[in-house]
């Protein structure tokens, strides 16, 4: 099945894995609360035990350098897609409202992206990611 639409997050590439993993999951719940309609039915097994519901359709990984992030920001706000952002100063945060101010208190082109996340319709997600590769 093809989607109208792409998930694409895109994470720095020299942080560690746990940072990494951490990022993937912060930013992929920003795209579900933007997007409700991606999210797909509840899980159920054979034995009728309920799971909770995902995003219904593939999420693309990418890597990128700080200045590749900081152009797929761009490219992204020039095209009217809202990302979800990560910066490395949330690392040090410990709770939501933290989080917001330490992006708040740093102007976009000197913010120190550690992640990106977007939906939109797939050809303006391409545009914004071209020249990424995949994370691996």
């Amino acid at each position: 099945m093809q989607f109208d639409t792409k998930i694409a997050v895109i994470i720095r590439t020299d942080l560690e894995a746990w940072q990494k993993l951490n990022v993937a999951s912060f930013l992929t719940s920003g795209v579900a609360a933007a997007f409700p309609e991606c999210i797909g039915e509840p899980y159920e097994d054979g034995s009728g035990t309920k799971y909770l519901s995902l995003i219904g359709q593939p999420i693309l990984i990418y890597g990128a350098d700080r200045p590749a992030l900081s152009r797929a920001l761009e490219r992204a706000l020039a095209r009217n897609v809202k990302p979800a952002v990560y910066t490395e100063d949330m690392f040090k945060t410990t709770h939501d409202a933290a989080n917001r101010e330490a992006v708040r208190a740093v102007i976009r082109g000197e913010l120190n992206l550690v992640g990106l996340a977007m939906r939109a319709e797939r050809k303006v997600i391409d545009k914004i990611v071209d020249g990424l590769k995949f994370h691996s």
